[in-house]
Order: structure tokens, then sequence, then C-alpha cells
């Protein structure tokens, strides 16, 4: 089977890092990547998907990028349930397995790609 999704969007607010009882640093974040045609009002939409970052990469997102920052996300598609209050919640994420700062507007970004690409 495959499960591979690549994403380029902007981020829709700042990363907040947190960090697991076990010790793992995640940032969960929502990835804006508009659609690759005009709707009938000729502007283009776009898509809101929920991303979640682990380990050193959320750290550095933490770090270097804010809300606006165009970036781009290779990885999986995973679902999960939960329940809350109002009953069970489903919810369909992107676990993100590699990371790229793709914002030309900053030069420490360039910096932050060749530091976080490098083992």
């Amino acid at each position: 089977m495959i499960n591979q999704v690549t994403l380029v969007g902007r981020l829709t607010r700042d990363p907040e890092l947190r960090v697991t009882p076990e010790g793992n640093s995640v940032v969960n974040v929502t990835l804006a990547v508009n659609r690759n045609f005009r709707n009938q009002k000729g502007e283009i939409d776009a898509d809101f998907v929920q991303c979640t970052i682990w380990r050193k990469n959320a750290e550095n997102l933490s770090l270097y990028c804010k809300k606006g920052a165009l970036i781009g996300i290779t990885g999986r598609i995973q679902t999960r349930t939960y329940e809350s209050h109002d009953g069970r919640k489903y919810v369909t994420e992107v676990i993100a397995e590699s990371v790229r700062f793709l914002d030309s507007r900053k030069s420490e970004v360039a910096h932050v790609e060749k530091e976080v690409l490098m083992p």
C-alpha cells in the first residue's frame, strides 16, 4: 500500500510547540493549500489541512516559522477517533515526515532549511 502526500501551503497561525509526557516535541498546524483552479467567481479557493509535526522538525518549525510562512510537507495521511463531551469525533490529518521552509522573504529561512536537511 502507498500512503504518501506532499503539500505546499501557508501556516494559518503561529506554531505552538508542545512536549509529550514521553519528552517528544510536537506541533499541530493547519496548512492553507491553494487549489489549482478558480471558482465560479474567479477566485482561488484553499483547502485547510491539519498537520502534525514531530521531534526536531517541530522544534525548528516553532523557532523559525510564523503565521503566513510558506512550507512544504511530505508525510502520510492518518485517521483517528476520540470521544468528546458531544460524541465521537473523527480526525483526518497529515503526519509530517519531512518539512521544508520555502519562504524566501527571510534570509534566515534558507539557513534553517540547510540545517534541517543535513544529518
